[in-house]
């Protein structure tokens, strides 16, 4: 029972490690030898053993048990591990990525010139000269239909919906 709870708190120890460090088996595998991963197995592994034990089993039972935790939450830490990784991005919106966007008119758009427009893109908020076949007020609501530089879109009014057929 001892060796499977000193398991249990050696993988709580490798994920602290984790959360203090960083990934230190990083160079081992990927994410799925990253030291979340190892901690979450390690854990489970001694943990699931240990109640396995507790219940009475014998121990080639415990080992199995706690080998089958093991993988499920090393599996299921290897998996998130990916997702949060896979997330983010150092990206940095490009004017095209606007095109189909909504967004809001800052500065009026005159009949035949520029004004602004705000259009959020990936949590990031991106303005933008604009151009419009007709004249927009500030606060207008606004649909990217091109991009004609890289400071400069054309956009239309987003129509609200058509009353109901009487």
């Amino acid at each position: 029972m001892a060796l499977f709870v000193a398991l249990g708190v050696i993988g709580l120890v490798v994920i602290a490690v984790a959360l203090v460090l960083g990934d230190v088996f990083d160079s081992f595998g990927g994410d799925w030898f990253a030291t979340e991963v190892v901690g979450a197995f390690v854990s489970a592994l001694g943990f699931g053993g240990a109640v396995a034990l507790q219940a009475g089993a014998p121990d080639a039972v415990a080992v199995g048990v706690g080998l089958a935790a093991g993988v499920v939450f090393g599996v299921g830490a290897g998996a998130l591990t990916r997702l949060v990784r896979g997330g983010a991005t150092d990206d940095v919106p490009e004017p095209d990525d606007v095109i189909g966007r909504e967004g809001r008119v800052l500065s009026a758009v005159p009949d035949e010139g520029f004004g602004s427009v705000e259009i959020w893109v990936g949590g990031h908020t991106l303005r933008f000269n604009a151009r419009a076949d007709l004249a927009l007020e500030a606060g207008t609501k606004v649909h990217v239909t091109s991009v004609l530089s890289p400071t400069a879109v054309t956009v239309s009014p987003l129509w609200s919906a058509l009353p109901p057929a009487d």
